[in-house]
């Protein structure tokens, strides 16, 4: 690979903190994604100088990512960053081009997500319904709302107790970029996070008795953390017969998406329910729902059985 140059870590830190602060006052984005473009922009410039990087040196760490068997996402991604940080670097002044135009992303080809049935997810409620402690109602608030609710787990995490507390059937989420919307909560739903709320008082630390947010914890952030979410519903789908492997709170979101989908709801309204920027995003829950509708003809249509019993003779 070729290489320039190198440049102080000072002066790329200063470049990588200017382009963050333009991401967050400007366009919004929050922690999680620019922590990400800082990790995408530190990792280029361990291969080339940011500020002066060539066409050439851009193409180059891109092949090396390919070379890797890093995911064509992953790499897309990385490029996405570079694009942003350049055409920043450009429109300031910085550069007098931008080493990144031309250059075509790799295709992803975008997996469909897994989808847990209507069955696994009454069983995980049932049984989470079994406990009545204050640790069971937490935790059959967390499925009804990731479910009830289509919620991202960070939204949950960090949902304040204000948002919920509220005399309409909606609560206020603070999503991606720090858009606000409204969800509505069905009557289960709702029903599950008034008995927790009833309870919540058990987590709430001692010395943070004002404790804002709605999954008050005894841990340092002072909320339950998004890895104590998942081994939470891991522990569930054990408990329930289910393979933990197939739940996450992810998982939940999309099977939310799905079988709204499923059941007559048009995408725009599943858009703004999930709070996707682009329709795009949520134009994947058709072809699950109808690759799922398709399995279901095919093994209980009379000619669906017949064509499967002939192809395996």
């Amino acid at each position: 690979m070729t290489r320039t140059r190198p440049e102080k870590r000072s002066d790329c830190a200063h470049l990588i903190d200017l382009f963050l602060d333009m991401m967050g006052a400007e366009r919004g984005a929050g922690a999680n994604t620019l922590a990400a473009y800082r990790r995408d922009l530190e990792d280029f410039a361990g291969h080339a100088g940011l500020r002066d990087a060539s066409r050439e040196q851009v193409r180059e760490f891109l092949n090396s990512l390919s070379q890797s068997g890093l995911a064509a996402s992953t790499q897309a991604r990385k490029l996405s960053a570079l694009r942003q940080f350049y055409g920043f670097l450009y429109s300031e002044g910085m550069r007098e081009d931008d080493p990144t135009q031309t250059l075509a992303a790799p295709r992803a080809t975008r997996p469909l997500p897994k989808i847990l049935s209507g069955d696994d997810l009454d069983a995980m409620l049932q049984t989470a319904m079994q406990d009545e402690t204050p640790e069971g109602l937490r935790l059959t608030c967390i499925v009804e709302m990731l479910y009830g609710g289509g919620l991202r787990v960070s939204e949950l995490a960090g949902l304040k107790l204000a948002a919920v507390r509220t005399h309409e059937g909606f609560i206020r989420i603070t999503g991606k970029g720090n858009k606000e919307r409204m969800t509505p909560l069905n009557m289960s739903a709702r029903a599950a996070l008034d008995a927790y709320l009833g309870g919540r008082a058990e987590f709430v630390p001692k010395h943070d008795q004002n404790n804002r947010y709605l999954f008050a914890s005894r841990g340092a952030d002072g909320f339950l953390t998004r890895r104590r979410f998942h081994q939470l519903l891991k522990a569930l789908a054990l408990k329930s017969g289910i393979d933990p492997a197939k739940v996450s709170p992810h998982v939940l979101r999309h099977a939310f998406a799905t079988h709204l989908v499923e059941g007559g709801a048009d995408l725009r309204s599943v858009q703004t329910l999930l709070g996707h920027a682009d329709i795009a995003t949520t134009q994947i829950y058709t072809h699950v729902a109808r690759d799922r509708l398709a399995r279901v003809v095919q093994a209980a249509h009379p000619l669906g059985k017949a064509k499967a019993a002939k192809n395996s003779r």
